[in-house]
């Protein structure tokens, strides 16, 4: 074997990804709002991207890239959605909004904003009069200068309340807090005492819900030491847990659930009836309505399309001026890539159609009839049906909503895994047994609580081969209580009654 240096020409194809393909991988999964929220950013670079309230066929929209941009097809941005998920390009992106991730434990301000109580800037009309409560904050703020005469301590317990949480508590270590502040902490504990004792409604500024509610009964006159060993030990409480109760308080059935009625009348939550931020409305992808043919009409939400055009009019205005080298190639590059954005914005349109479309097929038997005809789905069954990659399916469902005559759902709700039959039949969505679930446990009664055991025993002879623990799992999900809890709810409810 002889071994020395040669030189050798080799044909071959690869796909590279280039940044351009990149984007397009992004495009994909991006929800509507992060969508948007990209678009404002590339206008920003880009003098020839333009968003206008019209048809996506207008006739300043350039729908053809020049010969210097790669043609984008389904192929091309399959192959190259899997070789970055090979790549691991998934684990390093993050998305716009999930950049903005909520503050947490955010340290106290050694100062109330400057700006008054009110409307943000640039608020809406509606939205402002659709705001007619007013905010926890400013309520706060009223409750203090009706409580607290010393400027100073008026200033500390405005800094207060601006750590209040929706429900009214404010869940902070006083102690760390006037050490933040650089004031003494018994000072500190004083003014939230006051603002515990004299804030309205009762319960505000509690630092947690036993607090809560031991400072609505102080008012009331009924907070005396059984009671507060009820509030002790509130998790015995939410087990259902009557008989530890009566042993640590010494009082009978009747006296501890004349206890347990008293605390139900209470409020755990004083501030949420106060204005807050304005609820995110879900803006649909894709619309499926009933066709005249009994079919289903399927079609891509207008509204959450973004109808990006390229300025070719302004490129050929300032073509025929004199631009230097470097002017023309930033003219050339801004060209290129706004003809690539409306290009990934098209291919981005008819693949969440396609998508949809081949979900619709699938999923026939749910827009007609509801949960309980909802079939097992894979991604692997819908790509197979495309011809796409098993990754491309999951870009293209991640944060994608389908409005539907049954309502409006994400389109990852219809990927369900199937629990076998038995007797060999068609299998089961777990969706569907999910709900048989629900349905077993709601039509229980005093004197028959079904047992995880009495649950799974009922599916088999339903046709449903679910293992008990598999039964438990998906009840915890629901969120549904042990047949132990449900048992001395219900047993509860008899006494109180």
């Amino acid at each position: 074997m002889m071994l020395s240096a040669k030189l050798q020409m080799r044909q071959s194809q690869s796909l590279v990804m280039t940044p351009q393909l990149l984007q397009s991988i992004r495009l994909l999964q991006f929800s509507h709002l992060e969508l948007q929220t990209f678009i404002e950013g590339e206008m920003e670079k880009n003098p020839l991207l333009s968003v206008a309230e019209t048809r996506p066929d207008d006739p300043r929209a350039e729908h053809q890239a020049p010969a210097l941009v790669p043609d984008l097809d389904d192929a091309a941005l399959d192959q190259a959605g899997e070789r970055a998920e090979i790549a691991g390009f998934d684990d390093g992106f993050d998305p716009p909004a999930a950049r903005a991730t909520p503050e947490e434990g955010r340290p106290l301000p050694s100062q109330l904003p400057s700006s008054g109580i009110g409307g943000q800037e640039g608020e809406s009309f509606i939205e402002a009069l659709a705001d007619t409560k007013p905010s926890l904050f400013a309520h706060a703020l009223s409750e203090i200068r009706q409580a607290i005469v010393d400027p100073a301590d008026r200033r500390i317990a405005e800094i207060l309340a601006e750590q209040l949480d929706e429900g009214g508590y404010l869940r902070l270590d006083i102690a760390a807090a006037a050490a933040e502040l650089g004031i003494d902490a018994r000072r500190a504990t004083s003014i939230l005492d006051r603002l515990k004792n004299e804030a309205e409604p009762a319960g505000l500024f509690a630092q947690d819900l036993a607090d809560c509610l031991a400072i609505q009964l102080r008012r009331r006159n009924r907070l005396d030491p059984v009671m507060q060993i009820v509030l002790d030990n509130l998790d015995l409480l939410a087990r259902r847990d009557f008989q530890a109760l009566r042993r640590l308080t010494g009082e009978d059935e009747s006296g501890l659930m004349d206890m347990l009625a008293e605390i139900r009348r209470l409020d755990p939550k004083p501030g949420q009836d106060y204005g807050s931020a304005v609820a995110d409305v879900v803006v649909p992808d894709v619309i499926v309505e009933a066709a005249v043919d009994g079919g289903w009409r399927i079609e891509l939400n207008p509204a959450a399309l973004p109808r990006v055009l390229v300025e070719s009019d302004y490129v050929r205005r300032i073509a025929t001026g004199r631009l230097d080298k470097q002017e023309q190639a930033f003219i050339s590059d801004c060209h290129a890539s706004a003809n690539w954005l409306v290009r990934s914005l098209d291919q981005r349109a008819r693949t969440i159609l396609k998508v949809a479309t081949e979900i619709v097929k699938h999923q026939d038997g749910f827009l007609c009839e509801g949960i309980t005809a909802l079939r097992p789905l894979t991604l692997m069954t819908v790509a197979e049906a495309v011809g796409m990659h098993e990754s491309t399916i999951s870009r293209v469902t991640a944060n994608k909503y389908i409005a539907t005559p049954r309502g409006t759902f994400e389109l990852k709700f219809f990927f369900t895994v199937a629990i076998p039959a038995t007797g060999g039949g068609e299998a089961h969505s777990a969706e569907t047994v999910k709900h048989r679930i629900r349905s077993m446990v709601d039509g229980e009664s005093a004197g028959c609580v079904l047992s995880d055991d009495d649950i799974a025993e009922r599916l088999k002879r339903e046709g449903v081969d679910l293992a008990r623990r598999t039964v438990a799992k998906y009840r915890e999900g629901l969120g549904i209580r042990s047949s132990i809890q449900r048992r001395r709810e219900m047993k509860a409810r008899q006494l109180a009654c």
